[in-house]
């Protein structure tokens, strides 16, 4: 891995380089995407199966698009059952953490008789797309379903592409089933966005889409958001370690190499205060590298996005995470506590030697649909909020309203506004 001394123009310089990850640079795309999702709202099936033909497999059609419970119950019977049991004890850690965000509605009165709140209410449909190209992602179904299930969201469909013979991964089915996914469509890539956020003929409409994909998907979230929800733009995936000279060298490596090996444009960095630690890692990085099953995705991407960048302080190390806000944060210091409080921007945070970023990916709880490419600066890890919606709820009694009729109208007429003033003064004619 390369190594770069830590300064405000090689800083900058990182950013923008990172940045060419995302959706918004690949606007080859941007057309094709664009006729996909307009042929989908305006033809429907017609469209769909046009598409997921040519992309996924010809024997899908309005007779078998949905999976059916046989189909569910053949993919029991196909997935190891160590695989189940750990899908169980993994889901269970999910939900108990979400099951913490719950949030209720609320009123507040007073004397004089107002009464203020906030009401809400689950969403009445979510659609989840889980992606099915270079790696099979039971793990993200769990993510994306427990979540709105625990919101009481009152129906959840995930679309996911089939192979060539029409089946789609059984320990997907199995982790949808398990979750609580009440129905599950073979289709995959822009297609299917477009189709659960506008229906068709044998897709329901849904009201918000979560789940990340490949750049077709990315592109297709962001074209459709409007009409329906969608939870964010998602780019590569992503990884920064903060790491001084207490850490394990061995340890940074391999943590760095588990986010590199998701695609070639995904990004591995570390930010450290020890010359001495970067080279190890660098070192240990090589090694790694050699063995490892996906060992050309994880060259490329450390070709490409992968550095050791070398600060002068701890201050400067942390100005950096701050700046670059990426995905997932390790922080591998002699104090991780203390050095987390002075971290703003990160989507989820790691800490101390033993909490490898895998944990958050697998079993500890919290989401692992995270934001990406610096968005973390403003969106937040998927939670039970994204799928619910709040009202406020307002109430006067004739006696509150007299106490601020003065204001409200002078507020009006200020605004020039003055049906606005009206609305309040015809009450007290």
């Amino acid at each position: 891995m390369r190594i770069i001394r830590l300064n405000e123009t090689s800083r900058k310089n990182l950013k923008e380089h990172l940045l060419k990850r995302s959706p918004d640079n690949y606007g080859q795309y941007n057309d094709t995407v664009t006729d996909i999702v307009e042929r989908i709202k305006k033809e429907g099936d017609r469209a769909l199966f046009e598409y997921t033909h040519r992309f996924d497999c010809e024997a899908v059609d309005v007779s078998n698009i949905l999976v059916s419970e046989e189909e569910v119950k053949a993919a029991y019977n196909e997935v190891d059952p160590r695989l189940l049991k750990t899908i169980r004890r993994s889901l269970e850690n999910i939900r108990s953490y979400h099951e913490k965000q719950r949030r209720y509605s609320w009123f507040d009165t007073t004397p004089d008789g107002t009464l203020l709140g906030q009401k809400i209410e689950p969403l009445a449909a979510a659609g989840v797309y889980v992606p099915g190209g270079k790696a099979v992602y039971p793990s993200s179904v769990l993510m994306n379903i427990v979540p709105a299930r625990i919101a009481g969201v009152g129906k959840i469909i995930m679309a996911t592409p089939c192979n060539r013979e029409g089946k789609i991964n059984p320990a997907v089915l199995v982790a949808a089933k398990e979750a609580g996914a009440d129905e599950i469509y073979k289709m995959g890539g822009a297609q299917a966005i477009a189709a659960m956020a506008f229906g068709t003929e044998s897709v329901p409409k849904v009201d918000k889409i979560t789940g990340p994909g490949n750049i077709f998907v990315a592109l297709a979230k962001k074209a459709v958001s409007g009409v329906v929800s969608i939870d964010s733009i998602a780019g590569p995936s992503e990884i920064l370690v903060l790491a001084d000279e207490t850490a394990n060298p061995r340890y940074v490596a391999a943590d760095l190499l588990s986010q590199a090996e998701h695609d070639e444009l995904a990004s591995a960095i570390l930010v450290t205060t020890s010359e001495t630690l970067a080279k190890q890692v660098s070192e240990e990085a090589e090694k790694f590298v050699q063995v490892l099953s996906r060992k050309e995705i994880i060259q490329k991407s450390l070709d490409n996005y992968g550095y050791i960048l070398v600060a002068d302080s701890m201050e400067d190390a942390i100005d950096t995470v701050n700046t670059i806000a990426s995905e997932h944060l390790e922080i591998i210091t002699r104090n991780p506590f203390e050095d987390m409080m002075k971290v703003r921007n990160a989507g989820a945070i790691f800490l101390g030697e033993n909490s490898s970023e895998p944990l958050g990916d697998y079993f500890a709880g919290p989401n692992h649909i995270l934001p990406t490419n610096g968005t973390a600066r403003f969106y937040s890890a998927l939670s039970v909020d994204d799928f619910v919606k709040k009202s406020s709820i307002i109430y006067y009694s004739r006696e509150a309203l007299e106490k601020a009729k003065e204001d409200i109208m002078y507020f009006a007429e200020n605004e020039k506004l003055t049906a606005h003033a009206n609305s309040v003064k015809v009450r007290f004619e």
